[in-house]
């Protein structure tokens, strides 16, 4: 008898174990973890928000010509033709209360150009909207510092990307402190000094032919 539970012991025992490791619960149902909720998505935001406006921005203020000077990009066409760039001058015109009128003047294959577009006033004082064909191709502006007198350092997006210029009332007001703060700002947005290019403060565009105006009100 003593054999015969010798023998059942190692089969009880063994049973026991599987018993115990079981992970059935009563009954043959298996108990299974809870389905965990995915994390809140965060809301996109653009970069250009992520730049406040100059405070109590006045649009009328703004207004007159303007000399490109210098432009913060990662665009192609700058990278592989930033020596090659040409003189360009925007003029602004309070046209509306809701709209500002942009005339900018460029030369081409030594061909002087206009285009004409309109800036969109929005809610937000020094934030503007050029219009696209399509709303994903609009292009945020945001008036990010100026004095009005001598000079203005706008932030341009378009399809999540960003450009930075920096305008002067004259070809002169390239000052050194000016030239800092723009090198400075233009870090923060991830432009080292490989992606600023110097526009030629000469032999700017004068009266273009109708031949050579490009429209683009609405939009192009």
């Amino acid at each position: 008898m003593a054999g015969v539970w010798r023998c059942m012991l190692p089969v009880v025992v063994l049973m026991c174990v599987c018993l115990w490791g079981s992970t059935e619960a009563v009954g043959g149902a298996r108990s299974r973890p809870r389905p965990q909720r995915p994390p809140p998505k965060k809301p996109k935001v653009d970069p250009i928000d992520l730049t406040p406006p100059a405070q109590n921005i006045d649009i009328q203020q703004m207004t007159g010509t303007w000399f490109l000077l210098i432009t913060a990009s990662k665009c192609s066409y700058l990278i592989n033709h930033g020596t090659q760039v040409e003189p360009t001058v925007m003029t602004l015109t309070h046209s509306s209360d809701q709209t500002l009128s942009v005339s900018t003047k460029t030369r081409r294959n030594h061909q002087c150009w206009e285009i004409l577009q309109v800036y969109d006033v929005t809610p937000t004082p020094g934030k503007l909207t050029l219009k696209g064909g399509r709303p994903e191709l609009d292009t945020k502006i945001v008036i990010g510092e100026t004095d009005y007198n001598s000079y203005a350092i706008m932030h341009y997006q378009k399809r999540g990307k960003i450009t930075m210029k920096l305008y002067g009332r004259s070809v002169d007001d390239l000052s050194e402190p000016m030239l800092t703060k723009f090198e400075q700002l233009a870090e923060k947005q991830g432009f080292g000094l490989a992606y600023l290019f110097p526009f030629p403060t000469y032999s700017h565009c004068g009266v273009v032919d109708q031949n050579h105006v490009i429209n683009c009100v609405p939009t192009c």
